[in-house]
Parts: C-alpha cells; sequence; structure tokens
C-alpha cells in the first residue's frame, strides 16, 4: 500500500498546481458561473462521499474495538459523534475567526467591483491562503487514514472525491491571490504553499496511523467526515440562499451526489468495493 499514497500525493499535487496556476497564466477567470458549477458539483461529490463512504467505513473501523473504547455504548456512540463534530467545528472555528476558506465567494464578490478600484487586504488575504491550505491539510489525512487502513478501493473513492474538490479550490485561489498580491511570483507562491498541504499531510497520516490501532484509525476518518461536510455545506450555501442562483445551485449539487452515487453502486454491484477489516 506504501506506492498507493505516493500516487494520490502525487496526482493531488499535480491537479492543483495545474488548477491554481491556470488562471494566472491565462484568462479562463473570466467565466464565474463555471467555476460556481464545478464547485456545487464538487460539493455534492463531498457531500456523497462523506455519508456514503467516510463515515460508514470510519464508523465500522473506530467500533471494531469498540470494548477499547467505552463499555458503554452509549459513550460509544458519543465519541464517534464526536469525532465528526470535532471536525466540523474545527473548520467553524477558522472560518469564523476569520481563516476561512471559501475564496472564491472573495472573487464573486471582487468581479462585481466593476465601478470602484479594487483594495488589496493583505492580512486577509494570508488568512484565506492558510485557510485553504489547512483544509487541504485535513483532505490529506481522510486519504492518509483510509490508506492505513488497507483499503484499496475506499481509499480510491475518498482521493477521488478530494480530486475533484481540489480543482475548483485550487483555481479559486489562483484567482482571489491574483487580485490580492502585486506580483506574479507571489500569486505562484500562494499555490504552490495550498498544492503541497494534501500531498504532505497525506504522506506524514499514513505512516503515523498505519501501526495504530484500527479504531484510532476510523475516528482519524470520522473527523476528515466532519470538515468534508462543513467544507461541502458551506461552499454551497450562498449560493443555495440566493433566489437567483438556488435552483441551479440545488441542481448541480444533487448531480454531484448522484454522480458519485451511482459510480459506488456501480462499483458494489461489480463487487469492486472491499473492506480494510
Amino acid at each position: 500500500m506504501t506506492n498507493a499514497p505516493m500516487t494520490y500525493a502525487l496526482l493531488t499535487l499535480f491537479v492543483a498546481l495545474i488548477c491554481g496556476l491556470l488562471p494566472i497564466f491565462s484568462k479562463i477567470k473570466d467565466d464565474p458561473n463555471r467555476l460556481k458549477m464545478f464547485t456545487s458539483i464538487a460539493a455534492g461529490i463531498i457531500i456523497a462521499s462523506a455519508l456514503l463512504v467516510v463515515i460508514p467505513e470510519g464508523y465500522e473501523l473506530a467500533s471494531e474495538d469498540e470494548h477499547e473504547l467505552h463499555d458503554d455504548e452509549h459513550a460509544s456512540g458519543l465519541l464517534l459523534g464526536g469525532a465528526i463534530l470535532a471536525g466540523f467545528l474545527l473548520m467553524l472555528i477558522l472560518e469564523g475567526s476569520g481563516i476561512g476558506h471559501a475564496v472564491h465567494e472573495e472573487h464573486h464578490e471582487h468581479s462585481n467591483e466593476h465601478n470602484h478600484e479594487h483594495v488589496h487586504h493583505s492580512s486577509s488575504g494570508w488568512l484565506l491562503v492558510l485557510g485553504l491550505t489547512l483544509h487541504a491539510a485535513t483532505d490529506g489525512l481522510a486519504i492518509g487514514a483510509a490508506a492505513a487502513s488497507g483499503s484499496v478501493s475506499i481509499t480510491a473513492t475518498i482521493a477521488l472525491a478530494v480530486l475533484i474538490h481540489k480543482g475548483p479550490a485550487a483555481f479559486s485561489l489562483g484567482v482571489f491571490s491574483m487580485h490580492e498580491r502585486n506580483e506574479r511570483k507571489d500569486s505562484i507562491r500562494d499555490v504552490v504553499i495550498f498544492s503541497l498541504a494534501t500531498p504532505i499531510m497525506m504522506i506524514i497520516a499514513y505512516f503515523a496511523l498505519e501501526d495504530l490501532e484500527t479504531h484510532l484509525i476510523g475516528l482519524a476518518m470520522l473527523f476528515s467526515a466532519g470538515t468534508f461536510l462543513y467544507i461541502a455545506t458551506v461552499d454551497t450555501l450562498p449560493d443555495i440562499h440566493n433566489p437567483e442562483t438556488g435552483r441551479k445551485a440545488m441542481v448541480f449539487v444533487l448531480l454531484g451526489a448522484a454522480i458519485l452515487g451511482c459510480a459506488l453502486f456501480g462499483m458494489d454491484t461489480l463487487g469492486l468495493i472491499e473492506h480494510g477489516h
């Protein structure tokens, strides 16, 4: 399994770099509607991945050695649910503290400022880059934990969901960084920092978790699922609440969830989904 984390690490690095540098060196950023569409579809895939893959698999792994956690079944349930809640609240606290991740929303706001000069927010720019990088690290934790569990198909499914979300996120960072930075090299630096976060954390998580108890790997996966749920919902909530974009956003989120759901159903029918315990 050692080769698998390295392969996924290289894939996530490649996707993030290409998508993040694309708006810096091209004019593709001039179509914000397409970015919203990709973001909504990715959100649906991330939600489906969390609810259909990460949480069920994490729950099974975490409860496999349940006697080592608590003799009280109720307490065990609280611990497993608490791991998901902890991941969700971490992202909530980061964003509530100004260390946000929703860079594409910043871009949408800036793109509508046609009648006045753009104002650079150097401090908030760094906070947003930090927020995105921290989220990218939690993506790496999810893939690394899945790889440590020994399940090839589960690892591949989570990695696919992360890769699909990584493109719009990296693209958004590239667009936002161009608005905030005075020089292109600074924007390139932002994208490189973001791009390295997932593969580095993925490798660290894999080697750190592979020798741990099975239930600890499960808890790490549940924690990552909490971050998945927060990111996916917050990415689409602004558009859902907007009367002009709500219906389209809903359709694209449902489409993303349906794509992964159908893919998982097909894989399960063909017996391609196996478990690492």
